[in-house]
């Protein structure tokens, strides 16, 4: 059975906004594309680049090291250097606060 890890609050994430945030081992970019969340690894896979700390467009996130962009819903790479995706946690959002899905 899938544990839950609470993020932070749903109000914390402004629309088209990012935060990061940082529980037990894991580093997390907390997401809000038109008021849906979606949580990603906030490590860029190329390279030591936040993705927190990225340029965010629509559903595309724009790493703030060598610029390439990533799928904030799926992680699929979707623009070079980068080839490798992010790993994406499912998301849910209960009375206000994000969790994550383990």
């Amino acid at each position: 059975m899938p544990s839950k890890i609470e993020l932070c609050n749903a109000s914390d994430v402004e629309v088209g906004a990012v935060l990061k945030v940082e529980r037990d081992d894991l580093a997390l970019a907390v997401f809000n594309v038109d008021g849906e969340f979606f949580v990603t690894d906030d490590h860029c896979t190329h390279g030591p680049g936040s993705l927190s700390e990225g340029f965010v467009d629509g559903d595309v996130v724009e790493c703030n090291f060598h610029g390439g962009q990533f799928n904030i819903k799926t992680g699929a790479v979707v623009g070079p250097p980068c080839m490798v995706p992010i790993r994406t946690y499912p998301t849910v959002v209960e009375d206000g606060k994000v969790f994550i899905e383990l």
